[in-house]
């Protein structure tokens, strides 16, 4: 993950840019409401994956849709998360593992 003045973009390697069907994302930083850290990025990411790729237990890589609206996921086991609440965008927010996470997401906050 990167930061830069004005927008935060989600690197993704090859192989997850295949596992999950998706490019690179970038967001206007001005387009996150909200910085969550959450414990366990795994067992906080749900809804109906469409599309992407599950391993339960072991690894989540796609689009999720919830009843908040669809949700990008990178996440791996025994990964803590940060969960992105966006407006005006496709999505309605972004969960991205990362070990981490809390530090990430003080990034993320001081960069708004």
């Amino acid at each position: 993950m990167s930061l830069s003045p004005t927008e935060l973009t989600v690197e993704l390697t090859p192989a997850e840019k295949i596992a999950g069907l998706h490019g690179d994302l970038t967001v206007p930083l001005t387009a996150i409401t909200g910085v969550e850290v959450v414990p366990d990025a795994l067992a906080a990411a749900h809804g109906l994956r469409a599309p992407g790729l599950s391993l339960p237990g072991v690894r989540k890589i796609g689009t999720w849709r919830t009843r908040d609206g669809a949700e990008f996921v990178v996440a791996g086991r025994g990964q803590a998360g940060v969960r992105l609440t966006l407006t005006g965008q496709k999505l309605a927010s972004v969960l991205i593992g990362d070990d981490a996470a809390e530090a990430l997401a003080e990034r993320i906050r001081a960069a708004r």
